[in-house]
């Protein structure tokens, strides 16, 4: 991408200007390679998928178009992990579609990732009505498939968007604002876990940008150490 283009992307986070931390070329390889996984790994993806895509364990499988399994970078270093498909998720199948998928995408940009790098996910699999907040027994219920995700990426850094991705990873009720700025142990590896704001919310309260801008650097900042540790 041309220096024009990720103008205008930092633009939209509200970032003034852009500091370049490596080059537009590093930026391209990241997560581009073929993926590293062996058969075993390939089958694990399939089966995983397919139990998703069948699962009837709570109520929510009567009302969905299609399941939201997720998408990206199988081998990413980076996962992204929000709270529930909407209704253009649930048409299309994908995490993080329309406008707030929009913003993710100049989100991820702005620490130097496109979409493709990382790995998108959600804490449910299937949208609930209304786009309601998930009740915990449907969150328990999807509990399982997302831990066998992260089990199969083993993701140096995971990014929790929103209050209800936060509270499920943590298993916490404190407000997204309390959250923010500091490094949580994700699980019993650890893996460091950064919370941030929704970009629903962002869309909501523009002016939240700045402060969103300031989580990624954070996140860069710890992923740089892991590293380099």
């Amino acid at each position: 991408m041309n220096s024009e283009w990720r103008h205008e992307y930092l633009k939209a986070m509200g970032v003034q200007r852009w500091v370049a931390r490596q080059s537009d070329a590093a930026i391209a390889d990241v997560g581009l390679s073929p993926e590293r996984l062996s058969a075993d790994g390939l089958s694990a993806w399939q089966t995983l998928e397919q139990q998703v895509a069948d699962c009837t364990r709570c109520a929510l499988y009567e009302g969905r178009r299609q399941t939201v399994f997720g998408t990206g970078n199988r081998n990413a270093d980076w996962m992204i992990i929000g709270e529930a498909p909407g209704a253009e998720e649930d048409k299309q199948g994908e995490p993080f579609v329309g406008r707030a998928g929009l913003l993710l995408n100049e989100m991820l940009f702005a620490a130097g990732y496109r979409r493709a790098d990382v790995f998108i996910a959600n804490i449910l699999k299937c949208r609930p009505p209304a786009n309601r907040d998930p009740s915990a027994d449907e969150m328990a219920c999807c509990q399982l498939y997302l831990q066998q995700q992260i089990e199969l990426i083993q993701p140096k850094l995971i990014l929790a968007v929103g209050r209800i991705a936060a509270h499920g990873l943590l298993q916490t009720t404190a407000q997204v604002g309390r959250l923010r700025g500091t490094v949580h142990d994700f699980g019993e590896k650890g893996i460091p876990l950064i919370v941030t704001y929704h970009p629903a919310y962002l869309l909501r309260s523009p002016l939240e940008k700045r402060k969103v801008w300031k989580d990624l650097q954070f996140a860069q900042a710890v992923f740089k150490q892991q590293l380099a540790g």
